[in-house]
């Protein structure tokens, strides 16, 4: 990488010279994997609305059901293959997906096409959470602890700007070329991102020797390092069990915990993305384009203002206020908008909400989230954080949704009382947030030791 591209990057973040390339990297990475599906959701979401407001909570079983049927197949190829060829099977298999739906809209007539709709919709919300799983993963796989908490924000801004152009891609394009051929650009871009995990493999042992030779290396980075070989990882198979993340997630209070996080994360996100549905159909009924061209607006919005966030403050928000405060943020901010919301149930109001608060999720938590499975080892880092980040993150999506769907169908509640619902929920995530952050914190310190939950036996973590 040459030495005029290191300097302008070491301006924006505290960076090592031999970590230059393998930051950039993965900027880039991140980069293709957000733009590839930001470029089709706001085709998704529309598409939702599509099929009927009052099918939507379907629509979200039929994510969870789509979860549990991938999510063994993706542990069998760890369990199986190097992570090169794992990878390269998963992105490579959504592909090929993109272009089978994009012949599907061509052939299928107006009957039809709200089906595929429907199982675009389901498909594509497969999709975003094990492409962006499988890129955290492996972030967490190639950078330590120490490193997490110092590049891991600044990682993200490739992420936003590629979210960012994927959206003004579909907000300017959409009208002329039409949805349907969004999704093979979204294929390019996917297969794009494929390659540019290739060339960031060969930085690992760069990564791990600056580490090596830092007086201020964490225990828990020394653990890591010990754990596994930098410059075999890349050949290594990970082995384990097909379930064994699974098993990891419910024997660790650590990991539960992450997974209790995420769940009331993905709860109090879905009852906003169902009153911002709601409120969109009443407003823009029978426009489709129209509501196309919001949610195109709208990410233009969350990602302009996530850009400049991550670029000024996150990294020195994971530094200087610790990653217990990071994550307690988003909290803070759901409780605060829900009470408002509640007042004033109107579109500029969930609107504004939605903007702010994914773009603080997309900035803060979702950095300090990730930098929580840098302490532990491979296996958990790729088998339990993906059950976490696509089971978990669903389940909740269902028990938001459903909840949502019977308080105001079942129970006649309107949009304020249920936005209500979400304070005391957003207190919880609040506490647990704090009670994360402590934890990780120790682990910093002197290496994890988890203890497992009603005695079950557990090897010692790093």
């Amino acid at each position: 990488m040459s030495t005029g591209i290191g300097r302008l990057v070491q301006k924006a973040v505290d960076v090592r010279d031999e970590e230059v390339a393998a930051l950039i990297w993965s900027c880039a990475y991140f980069f293709f994997v957000l733009a590839a599906y930001f470029v089709i959701r706001p085709i998704r979401d529309a598409m939702g609305i599509a099929g009927g407001v009052d099918n939507l909570a379907w629509l979200f079983t039929g994510t969870l059901v789509g979860m549990l049927l991938l999510h063994p197949v993706f542990t069998f190829l760890v369990k199986r293959y190097p992570r090169p060829t794992f990878v390269a099977f998963i992105y490579r298999f959504f592909v090929l997906n993109l272009v089978g739906f994009y012949a599907l809209f061509q052939f299928a007539d107006a009957d039809q096409s709200v089906w595929v709709a429907r199982v675009f919709f389901i498909w594509t919300s497969v999709f975003n959470l094990f492409v962006v799983s499988i890129f955290w993963s492996f972030m967490t796989d190639v950078f330590q602890p120490s490193q997490g908490k110092r590049l891991f924000g600044f990682i993200a801004v490739g992420g936003t700007i590629g979210a960012l152009t994927g959206s003004a891609i579909t907000g300017a394009l959409v009208a002329v070329l039409g949805p349907v051929t969004m999704l093979l650009v979204s294929a390019a871009l996917l297969e794009t991102a494929r390659w540019a995990s290739r060339l960031l493999s060969r930085h690992e042992g760069a990564l791990a020797e600056v580490v090596d030779e830092d007086e201020t290396a964490t225990a828990a980075d020394q653990k890591v390092l010990e754990a596994t070989d930098p410059e075999e990882r890349d050949r290594e198979v990970i082995g384990g069990g097909v379930l064994e993340g699974i098993r990891n997630v419910l024997r660790s209070p650590y990991l539960l915990g992450i997974a209790a996080f995420m769940a009331l994360f993905t709860i109090v996100s879905t009852f906003l993305w169902f009153h911002l549905m709601h409120i969109v159909d009443m407003v823009f009924a029978d426009d489709p384009e129209g509501q196309t061209r919001l949610f195109a607006i709208m990410e233009i919005a969350v990602q302009s203002m996530t850009l400049v966030t991550q670029l000024f403050l996150t990294g020195r928000i994971l530094r200087w206020l610790g990653i217990g405060l990071a994550l307690a943020f988003l909290p803070v901010v759901s409780l605060i908008g829900f009470g408002i919301l509640g007042i004033a149930p109107v579109l500029i109001v969930v609107v504004l909400f939605q903007v702010f608060r994914r773009a603080a999720n997309f900035a803060i938590q979702r950095p300090a989230r990730e930098v929580l499975y840098t302490v532990l080892p491979r296996t958990d880092k790729w088998k339990a954080k993906n059950f976490n980040d696509t089971f978990v993150y669903r389940l909740g999506d269902q028990v938001g949704a459903w909840s949502h769907h019977g308080l105001m169908v079942t129970l006649g509640l309107g949009l304020s009382a249920v936005a209500f619902t979400m304070v005391p929920v957003s207190i919880l995530w609040l506490f647990l947030a704090l009670w994360l952050g402590k934890r990780h914190r120790e682990y910093g310190d002197s290496g994890p030791q988890l203890v497992p939950l009603k005695k079950l036996a557990e090897p010692e973590r790093v």
